[in-house]
């Protein structure tokens, strides 16, 4: 069995027993390592292109300038690069603040106030300007939006303290203003009493 391997015989001399010899490898290894680095290359990205990725993220759903810029600063090569692809995507209406406003809009008023889907808006870098023409749209709804979501969760009035507070606490968190919570109650005990 000792037959079929063979390990290879090292001599008893220690390894660059010559000084000169230690100083010459040294020098030369030196000499390759910074020669390496003022040759080396930037490593090219891979993968899609950053049109490509912002194309892939606006055919799922729409998205705003900002949202957007936020997602691909990270596969830009340069914040310019960015701002001009963004440009290009606007110019060829593949990208839209106020579509990304009314589609925001369409999935958030059905289950969220007003005070909520503003605050999505800003966050999203939506002009105040177009804020102020959809807010008014809101504030028309809010009411029969602050009823519906009320009714699906509760649809029976508070019976203690501990009640109202959890069905407020519900309402203000969801962006309903605490004044419509007051409304939808005195709307059911109204129609109640009927």
């Amino acid at each position: 069995m000792s037959d079929q391997w063979s390990f290879p015989q090292f001599d008893d001399e220690p390894f660059e027993s010559d000084p000169d010899e230690r100083k010459a490898n040294a020098a030369s290894l030196r000499r390759s390592s910074t020669a390496n680095r003022s040759v080396a290359v930037p490593a090219k990205r891979t993968g899609p292109s950053l049109k490509a990725r912002a194309i892939d993220l606006l055919s799922r759903r729409e998205h705003s300038r900002v949202e957007l810029q936020r997602k691909l600063i990270r596969h830009a090569d340069s914040a310019e690069q960015l701002e001009q692809l963004l440009d290009e995507l606007e110019q060829e209406k593949w990208l839209s603040d106020e579509r990304f406003a009314h589609s925001l809009l369409n999935r958030r008023a059905h289950k969220h106030g007003s005070r909520r889907i503003i605050q999505e808006l800003k966050q999203n870098g939506i002009s105040a300007q177009h804020i102020a023409t959809l807010e008014a749209s809101l504030r028309d709804t809010e009411f029969d939006r602050a009823y519906d979501v009320w009714e699906r969760k509760f649809n029976q009035l508070p019976a203690d303290d501990k009640a109202y507070a959890k069905q407020y606490r519900f309402l203000v968190s969801r962006g309903f203003s605490p004044s419509v919570f007051q409304q939808i109650l005195s709307h059911v005990k109204s129609h109640t009493l009927d």
